[in-house]
């Protein structure tokens, strides 16, 4: 949702809208949403954290609602220039990312009950970081709003992506291991509940959780009325 936002910020303030309060919050947002997630990103060690405990609330709750018993296999790496290895044999620093890696980056393969792959692992992306991030950033940025009604919104927000996450993770998963001759339109169960089915709950979760932020920061949904406007909104005249 950064880029999207910046290249409304970018097209409004060339048309000479710098000052605008909606704009300074847009982009107030967009820096407290880039940052964090970079340093996380950006920090092995936070990284493979993340990774590491997305992973084990997720076999957590597949245990707890009789749906399975799973495990995690070692943190892996997935190197730039192919391949795969123990993190435990990577030679990078823990401290700082000083080398690009695969698109899998950091990961944990998941194993069943057999101590069997289940061709299922969670990379930093599983985390819902970027979804929690969004709304700290909007939150965040909101000028002349109380910490104690940002505190609030944040308690609202982040808890329960947090908690709608750990249960598509494990509903993935669930899906994938029991349902693994399903086909419809080339694609097999996880392909369609990973890309598609869980994208679209996603949404439609965060819409809902939009419209319960609004009501207790009337600030946000003015500010996000008015970023719906300023494309359209014709600069005004110096005798206007």
């Amino acid at each position: 949702i950064c880029l999207p936002a910046s290249v409304v910020l970018a097209y409004v303030e060339m048309n000479g809208s710098r000052l605008d309060p909606t704009l300074v919050w847009l982009r107030g947002a967009v820096a407290w949403s880039v940052i964090p997630y970079y340093v996380v990103y950006a920090i092995p060690a936070l990284n493979m954290g993340f990774v590491e405990m997305t992973g084990s609330i997720t076999v957590w709750w597949l245990k707890a609602s009789g749906a399975g018993s799973y495990s995690l296999g070692p943190m892996m790496v997935d190197l730039a220039q192919g391949g795969h290895i123990l993190t435990s044999d990577w030679g990078g620093s823990r401290a700082i990312l000083t080398e690009p890696l695969g698109e899998g980056g950091f990961y944990l393969p998941m194993l069943n009950s057999s101590g069997q792959p289940v061709s299922i692992g969670f990379i930093l992306s599983c985390s819902a970081l970027q979804s929690m991030i969004v709304f700290v950033g909007a939150i965040v940025a909101l000028s002349g709003v109380s910490w104690k009604r940002k505190a609030r919104g944040l308690f609202i927000a982040v808890p329960t992506i947090f908690i709608l996450n750990a249960f598509r993770n494990a509903g993935i998963v669930w899906l994938h291991v029991n349902y693994q001759d399903w086909r419809w339109l080339g694609m097999d169960i996880f392909e369609f509940a990973h890309s598609y089915a869980a994208k679209v709950a996603s949404l439609g979760a965060m819409f809902l959780m939009a419209l319960a932020l609004f009501g207790l920061l009337p600030e946000l949904h003015a500010h996000v009325m008015r970023i719906l406007e300023l494309p359209l909104r014709k600069k005004d005249s110096p005798g206007s």
